[in-house]
């Protein structure tokens, strides 16, 4: 009962006549920046980010809240229209999606994602209110070890987990672990990697890295590989279904929303998982598998709604303990310390009423969405005309003035550009993106954590061993590292074996 009546309260600061338009401006502009095809969620977060300076912190997150739902909600337009997934957990929307857009069914597979969405959406947020205090009661009897393991495992998670390559994720982590140390050690108070800027004594501030390494990177390599023609749209009606399509989309809805919310809740599970086994058990569960890989709607609604559950779920352990599963959360954990507030167990203590304000908007955001994706999903289509080199030059344009705003300093500029074009070198390469950001916000605490254990301990690597719950996550940790060895060191060998054997 206690979760509901902070809730209430929080629907209390939300629903004033100022904090509902800032609901409506973040949830407007977090779509129509993520209906334009290569940007996605976290680009978008990352690009809107400088908008909500100067506001109240309380005014700012449920714009921003606004912007994160959108984001995840404009990333279907794309997918269906275009066939052009902004980031990866819309590949699987986009194979169904697509098929049904060119058969006519444009309006139908827009409804039945936007409809999906907003359920699955308020399915999550529902879960999240009551699963983010019990996590805090399990934070907030863990030790600087604790911490410091689960840190770990998070590095770990998003580096050996994600992406085609290991040594990739490795670099890429190294890369922000590096970024994250710049400034003064505070320690013993020496500069490091600072090469005598007195603006870089501070370290580079985290918003300046996403938008850099987001936004002025996608552009660049957008510009590199540029097609002048602007992309054919397919027409797109008004969003509806029909009794059918209403049928055949609701269990859907529910099923993609159970896959969804605990993948997004568990470090490097992401929403790639829940949407693929949401669209392998809705063409499993279907009465209509011929239509499937032609434009069926269970395809459409199931990973859809995996997709924004996954969302509510990310925000589970970026609010509870500090830790960003994907990119999208690891921008929103940059905004949270834009504003000098550290998520984790104390932050439902400290800012009570901006945490239960921020969960109130997502249920309103959650709903200003629906009412303006069915009947602007014609004008959100026509954003998708718009040429290539405008939209490009119109992102660099803002996250230029944005990383400005940060500190009104001239070498923030360079060092958006300088961002800019390694995020250019790691789209080339094939580096992920994700480990870098994750390096540079929990690489200065898992130092924080580290110095403390060892500190407790006389310097005695023992002290890294903290409680039981450390023990258990060095475990996963050892399992991660060594899982994807046991095919080559030991399954390939007896297989081997048995074959030599037959032979003879």
């Amino acid at each position: 009962m206690d979760n509901l009546n902070h809730l209430i309260d929080g629907f209390a600061h939300v629903v004033t006549p100022m904090n509902l338009l800032l609901a409506l401006i973040g949830v407007t502009i977090g779509t129509a920046v993520g209906v334009l095809p290569g940007i996605g969620p976290a680009m978008t977060v990352a690009l809107l980010l400088p908008v909500t300076y100067g506001m109240e912190p309380t005014q700012a997150f449920i714009m921003f809240a606004g912007i994160f739902y959108g984001g995840m909600y404009g990333g279907s337009t794309t997918s269906i229209l275009l066939n052009t997934p902004g980031e990866s957990s819309s590949v699987v929307t986009a194979i169904e999606g697509n098929k049904m857009a060119k058969a006519g069914r444009a309006a139908q597979a827009l409804a039945t994602a936007a409809i999906g969405s907003f359920v699955a959406g308020t399915i999550g947020t529902l879960l999240l209110v009551f699963v983010a205090p019990i996590v805090v009661d399990f934070a907030v009897g863990l030790g600087a070890p604790d911490y410091f393991a689960i840190m770990l495992l998070s590095f770990i998670s998003v580096t050996a987990v994600l992406g085609s390559s290991r040594i990739r994720g490795f670099a890429s982590l190294l890369v922000g672990l590096v970024i994250g140390i710049v400034g003064i050690d505070s320690v013993s108070g020496q500069q490091r990697l600072t090469f005598g800027v007195p603006q870089l004594a501070d370290g580079i501030d985290v918003v300046v890295v996403a938008v850099g390494i987001f936004a002025v990177g996608e552009a660049l390599w957008v510009a590199a590989h540029l097609r002048r023609k602007p992309a054919g749209v397919l027409p797109v009606g008004v969003p509806w279904m029909g009794r059918e399509d209403w049928k055949r989309s609701w269990k859907p809805w529910l099923r993609g929303a159970a896959f969804g919310f605990p993948f997004g809740a568990m470090p490097a599970g992401g929403a790639e998982i829940p949407t693929f086994l949401s669209y392998v058990t809705e063409k499993k569960l279907t009465k209509y598998p011929e239509q499937f890989g032609k434009g069926a709607i269970e395809g459409v609604a199931g990973p859809e709604a995996a997709n924004n559950a996954s969302a509510a779920g990310t925000l589970v352990p970026m609010l509870a303990i500090g830790l960003p599963t994907n990119a999208t959360a690891a921008v929103m954990l940059a905004a949270f310390q834009s504003y000098g507030i550290q998520p984790g167990p104390l932050l439902f203590e400290r800012e009570s009423g901006l945490v239960w304000a921020l969960i109130a908007s997502l249920f309103i955001g959650n709903l200003l969405l629906l009412l303006l994706n069915l009947p602007l999903a014609p004008a959100w289509a026509k954003l998708l005309r718009i040429p290539r080199p405008y939209l490009y030059a119109g992102i660099v344009f803002f996250a230029s003035m944005g990383a400005y705003a940060v500190n009104a300093q001239p070498l923030d500029l360079f060092l958006l550009l300088t961002l800019g074009l390694l995020g250019f070198g790691m789209r080339r390469f094939g580096l992920p993106v994700l480990p870098l950001i994750v390096g540079v916000i929990l690489g200065p605490l898992a130092e924080l954590q580290g110095r403390r254990s060892l500190q407790l301990s006389g310097g005695e690597l023992s002290g890294l061993l903290g409680g039981p719950v450390s023990y258990v996550i060095y475990t996963v940790i050892v399992l991660v590292l060594v899982w994807p060895l046991v095919p080559r060191f030991v399954v390939r060998p007896l297989v081997e074996q048995r074959a030599r054997k037959g032979r003879s």
